[in-house]
Order: C-alpha cells, then structure tokens, then sequence
C-alpha cells in the first residue's frame, strides 16, 4: 500500500531566499538581455544566450521543488512538480528524526535554497548525504548500506513511523554523534554521500 507524506512547509529563510533569489535573477535576464548591442548576427545570438541563463536557473529549480513523499513497498519517492525521484530502500539499516541532521553541512552538489534545498552534501556528522528538503529542522534521516538520505516531512515522527511499517527491523535511534565531532564507528554506519548547507 502506497502511504503519502506531505513536506514540510517554507520556513521562512527559504521563503525569503528563493523571493530574492527570484527577483534577482528575473532582474539581471532582463538586463543582460537589454544591453545586448546590435539586433541581429552572432553579437545578438550570444547576448541573448547569456541573457536566458538566468530564467534558465529558475526554470530548472522550480523544476526540482520537493512537493512530498511517498512509499510504496520498499521504494521512496520524491515527488517533483511533473515526475518523482525513486531511491530503492533496500537495506536500510536506520531511519531516525535529528533536527539538527544537516547542521554544518557544505553542499557538494545542488540547490541551496532556491525553492528547496536538494543534491549532495557533507557534514562531520553524516559524511556524504543526499538531501531532499525544504525545512532543515524536520529531517529525518535515512541510512542504507551504500548512502544516506535525508528528507523533511511535515511530520518527521509520522514519516519514521511508517518507514517503520515497511523495514521493522530498522533502528529508530539515532546515533551517539554530535554534528560537530562524529565518531569513526558512526560515520561507517552512515555511508559517506553528498551534502548540505
């Protein structure tokens, strides 16, 4: 049986974030686009390559908006405004709620919060992660044998619950690290993979 779960609602950082990033970028398409200097031949071609660049960023991020979860069977996925991201859970070894999950974190890979916050991250605490999020403070981590994961539904102990539902066997503790100074056992329980700022 498919279970659904919404995502959390914008914080307001990404709320403000994403607005100015929105004007700005909107802003400077229309500028290059207006200092384009001659209106026809390869001059024009190009000014108004550059000049799509920007609504090009806002079309793609938009694209990629975290609009919810589901699982159906042993698959997660991520719903996107016209399609879903599978991630096959397989394995997992544990899934547990840590608001403070992403703190520290650097982004390797992806969008830092333009809309949401999605690619691959780094942090001390959880090496390598992959991120799906729009409210940092509700993450809910997900680790597997060859990755991490980390989502933020809008509720993190009902998303944990039905996980549970799935993968019984996985440990709903979270680890004995802090996000500062993770242990060496602890990071080889939580494979290292892509994260967050």
């Amino acid at each position: 049986m498919e279970r659904h779960f919404p995502v959390a609602p914008w914080p307001r950082r990404l709320k403000i974030v994403s607005a100015l990033a929105t004007l700005l970028l909107a802003w400077a398409g229309i500028a290059a686009y207006r200092a384009i200097p001659v209106p026809t031949g390869f001059t024009h071609g190009f000014g108004f390559a550059v000049a799509l660049v920007f609504p090009a960023i806002l079309f793609f991020s938009a694209l990629f908006i975290v609009s919810g979860y589901a699982v159906d069977g042993t698959d997660l996925f991520i719903a996107r405004p016209f399609w879903s991201t599978r991630i096959p859970l397989s394995g997992l070894r544990r899934v547990f709620a840590d608001p403070a999950a992403c703190r520290g974190s650097v982004r390797v890979f992806g969008n830092g919060g333009l809309y949401s916050f999605t690619g691959l991250y780094r942090n001390a605490a959880l090496g390598r992660y992959r991120l799906f999020a729009t409210d940092l403070s509700r993450a809910v981590v997900l680790v597997l044998p060859k990755r991490t994961i980390v989502v933020t539904p809008e509720s993190p102990e009902a998303f944990v619950r039905g996980i549970r539902l799935v993968f019984p066997s996985a440990d709903v503790t979270a680890p004995e690290f802090s996000v500062h100074s993770a242990s060496s056992s602890d990071r080889g329980t939580t494979h290292r993979e892509p994260q967050a700022e």
